[in-house]
Order: structure tokens, then C-alpha cells, then sequence
């Protein structure tokens, strides 16, 4: 039976500073060593705009989660965590959902929490999280310019992002931020 291609994941990475959530995303889909998109938008904003997602994986299991999120926070529409945590217990318990290929990041002005499939919802210390193939090299430049520089937190997810997309080949230089908080 010939293997299938594996489909790469991305980077997404949210920073919060001084009052300011920001999360960006690369644009690149790959499958297998072909890179077959460049310009993704991985990165969206729900909930009437308070809450911005970001996606790693599978692109179409990770439009499935994007949904059921958005329905979850329909159900619990001030309450983000909550929706969180329930996506997560569905996402383990439900067995089409266990086999989904995806991990999000949600954010909005209090929180940032990472969503596996595993039933995790995780909530970073340091307000820095990164998932996806770059995620690591993301974040720890993040983690960098949060503690070494003046930087909006804008200004440090393009710049740590541009990082990852000269470190992970899975990641390209095409950025989309969103923020949320401040002004």
C-alpha cells in the first residue's frame, strides 16, 4: 500500500504584553517535501471578536475543531475557557474527533490556552505559546524580545515568526496577526 504524504503543520504563536494579546500565524501548507499553499490564513478571530484561534495540522481536521469551537462559544459566549475545556472533553471522548490531525491556540483578553486532542487545555505563565513545527523556535525567540526588548506584542509575534520562518521549512514568511486588548 503506498504511504501517504504527511501533511506539515505550520507556526502559530500568540504573545500577550503590556495589556495586549497578539497571535500570528505563517501562511505555508505543505504535503510531504511540496509546498502547496503559501498565502493560508491560519489565523481567525470568533466570537463577535473577542476571541482569536489559530490552527496547526491537518487543515481540514483543523477547520472541524474551528467550528465545534465556535459553537462552544455560542454556548458559553463570555465564558472562553469554558468553551475551551468542553471542546476539549468532546474532542477526547468523541470518536471521529480523537482521530483529527490538530491543535488550536484561543485567546482573548484574559486568557491564551492550548487545545489538543488529548482533553489538554493548557494555559501558559508567561502568556507566550507556540504550536505547530516552528512553534518552539517561535517561542523561545518570543520569550527573547518579550524579556529583552520594547516591542508591542505585535511587533514581537512578526518578528519571533520571521525567525521561525528562517529556522523551520515548514514555515514561510507570509504573516497575518490579529490582536486584541489596549486601546
Amino acid at each position: 500500500m503506498p504511504k501517504r504524504p504527511r501533511t506539515r503543520s505550520t507556526t502559530i504563536l500568540t504573545v500577550r504584553k503590556d495589556g495586549r494579546v497578539a497571535m500570528g500565524g505563517d501562511g505555508q501548507v505543505s504535503l510531504g517535501d511540496t509546498v502547496m499553499k503559501s498565502d493560508a490564513r491560519k489565523v481567525r478571530v470568533l466570537g463577535e471578536g473577542r476571541v482569536i484561534t489559530g490552527f496547526a495540522g491537518s487543515a481540514a481536521d483543523a477547520f472541524a475543531l474551528l467550528e465545534r469551537f465556535e459553537a462552544k462559544l455560542k454556548d458559553y459566549p463570555k465564558n472562553m475557557p469554558r468553551a475551551a475545556t468542553e471542546l476539549a472533553k468532546d474532542w477526547r471522548m468523541d470518536r471521529a474527533l480523537r482521530r483529527l490531525e490538530a491543535m488550536i491556540a484561543v485567546a482573548d483578553v484574559e486568557n491564551t490556552l492550548l487545545v489538543s486532542g488529548t482533553g489538554d487545555v493548557i494555559q501558559p505563565t508567561d502568556g507566550v505559546l507556540g504550536i505547530g513545527s516552528g512553534g518552539n523556535f517561535a517561542t523561545a525567540a518570543a520569550r527573547a524580545l518579550v524579556e529583552h526588548s520594547s516591542m508591542s506584542a505585535e511587533e514581537i509575534v512578526r518578528e519571533a515568526l520571521r525567525i521561525a520562518g528562517d529556522i523551520c521549512v515548514y514555515t514561510n514568511h507570509s504573516i497575518v496577526v490579529e490582536t486584541l486588548g489596549g486601546d
